[in-house]
């Protein structure tokens, strides 16, 4: 029974992800999603896209990393990718993930963080591939939505091109072959300079 009061003490923490405030705004409306938004939508996509991978993944696995990939959030709050690769800014975010595992039974607690680190480190074929999938739905909201985020942060074609470049085809060479394709569109549309 303490196990369950501990993981029951786990899911009404974790519900603080929803009020973390992302710098994308969903397809076709004008407030900004949530992080928990963002989690959902990430497992999908991966669920989807999983046969693109470059290399035999185990879809369970990636779609716990996604889960639990952003809940350092709730502690360091959101930070645009293209600023949030800092080691203060990691460490916040893992201190975070640590805070909220830490509620967790200590077995649980210890998988997950093992598995928070995984992703992190991005060497497994499965965190490549989450890594991977992480950057897609941002990019489609600033597609489809006149590229928002990217001219209210000042965001260069070049940032957008080599961070995604590089995380995207490490999971995925042929999901960025045709996101790179709808990023040349949006560089021609004046939607990314």
């Amino acid at each position: 029974m303490e196990h369950i009061a501990k993981i029951l003490n786990f899911i009404v923490e974790i519900e603080k992800l929803k009020s973390i405030i992302r710098k994308t705004r969903p397809v076709g409306l004008q407030r900004y999603e949530n992080s928990a938004e963002h989690s959902w939508h990430v497992c999908l996509s991966a669920l989807m896209l999983k046969d693109y991978a470059n290399e035999k993944i185990d879809i369970n696995r990636v779609i716990k990393m996604l889960l639990i990939h952003d809940l350092g959030e709730i502690d360091a709050g959101d930070t645009i990718i293209y600023a949030s690769e800092t080691a203060e800014n990691k460490q916040k975010e893992e201190s975070g993930v640590k805070r909220l595992l830490e509620i967790l039974p200590s077995d649980q607690s210890n998988k997950y963080l093992a598995l928070w680190k995984e992703f992190e480190a991005g060497k497994t074929a499965e965190s490549k591939y989450a890594k991977a999938i992480d950057r897609v739905p941002p990019l489609l909201h600033n597609i489809n939505g006149d590229g928002h985020s990217w001219k209210e942060h000042s965001i260069s074609k070049e940032k957008v091109f080599d961070l995604n470049g590089q995380r995207i085809s490490a999971g995925s060479s042929q999901l960025w072959e045709v996101i790179e394709a709808k990023l040349q569109q949006a560089v021609k549309d004046g939607l990314l300079k």
